[in-house]
């Protein structure tokens, strides 16, 4: 039998010893210097990576920045062209289909019931060929009788060069100037409470002179013309100019008599009141001929027309024009209105 190995045996049998084996993979692993020796630039690719693959990052991140950026940009200008620029005109049918243009609030030249506005309306009413009627629908208590008149004019001129039938339905009121304007409708239509008429014209303002001479203030007013300071409100009026301003209403209210006779015709009965400037009910109003019968704007579609869609060609200010001129346009404008406002006017 053979001895077994010892530790100073150096025969070619495996050895047993753990220290033995550490030691073999030690000395096999290389060195960090070794590691170095071979690819001594290691450190600098590293870096390089790290860096590029920073930039790489940062210009991804930036492009996708200014993409959103463009995109909400496009979506921001989109919102504020409906809202203060895109006309407010609603958008007209090829069917048949009853027109309708609102006259809403006082009648004067920058409202939404200016000339500008209305006519503007009435001409897109009538040419377009799916309407066949258009209807004025009128909630109003007057207003310019030079506004009033150029309306009117052209609903005579639109009606015979189109040959549609012109229809103007009340709803609360239809007074002064807005009446001058539905004189001109084929029909009136009105509720029975609506309140219609008052046919006459008035010139309004204030007078300071008494207040000014209790409270000793002296009022300056300078002119080239005897009349140049006519209906001045801190300025006494004289004899002469009140019976020229009145000599001017009763020309105007004339006009407006004349306007009214030829819309009604022989569907009017006068009265000695019937142009003295009072107002009636709807219901009234259908017995005095001012107007001709009960009915809503669905009522006149269905039943008058015999096209129950309706469609609004009513064009109104946007937004941002109604923001102009809600705050003014210019240092200033504020007291400027007032001062219109005290001057007399003529509705």
């Amino acid at each position: 039998m053979s001895a077994p190995n010892t530790p100073d045996d150096h025969g070619s049998g495996a050895s047993m010893t753990p220290g033995a084996d550490l030691w073999s993979k030690a000395s096999a692993a290389p060195a960090p210097a070794a590691a170095s020796a071979a690819n001594p630039g290691w450190e600098r690719e590293v870096l390089e990576k790290l860096v590029f693959a920073t930039i790489k990052e940062q210009r991804a991140a930036r492009r996708w920045r200014f993409w959103g950026r463009l995109l909400w940009s496009v979506v921001v200008l989109l919102a504020l062209w409906l809202i203060f620029f895109k006309d407010a005109t609603t958008t007209t049918s090829t069917s048949a289909h009853t027109a309708v243009v609102e006259i809403k609030g006082e009648i004067a030249s920058g409202s939404n019931a200016s000339a500008e506005l209305i006519v503007a309306a009435m001409r897109s009413a009538f040419e377009d060929s799916g309407s066949r009627a258009v209807v004025l629908l009128i909630n109003s208590p007057g207003g310019s009788p030079v506004q009033a008149g150029i309306i009117n004019d052209e609903m005579v001129r639109l009606k015979a060069k189109y040959n549609k039938p012109l229809y103007a339905v009340v709803e609360e009121s239809c007074a002064s100037a807005a009446y001058y304007i539905a004189s001109a409708a084929d029909e009136i239509f009105v509720d029975k409470a609506s309140i219609v008429g008052s046919i006459g014209v008035l010139m309004d303002g204030f007078g300071f002179t008494g207040v000014m001479d209790k409270v000793g203030v002296e009022r300056r007013l300078l002119t080239a013309g005897e009349n140049k300071g006519f209906l001045d409100p801190f300025s006494p009026m004289s004899a002469k100019q009140h019976e020229y301003a009145q000599q001017m209403l009763d020309q105007i209210h004339e006009q407006f008599i004349g306007v009214v006779k030829k819309g009604r015709g022989d569907r009017l009965h006068e009265t000695p009141e019937l142009f003295s400037g009072l107002f009636w009910t709807g219901q009234q109003a259908i017995a005095l001929g001012l107007a001709d019968k009960l009915g809503s704007v669905d009522y006149v579609a269905r039943e008058v027309v015999k096209a129950e869609e309706v469609v609004d060609y009513t064009r109104r200010d946007n937004v941002a024009e109604r923001l102009a001129k809600r705050f003014g346009a210019a240092v200033g404008e504020g007291s400027v209105q007032a001062m219109r406002n005290l001057m007399p006017q003529i509705r």
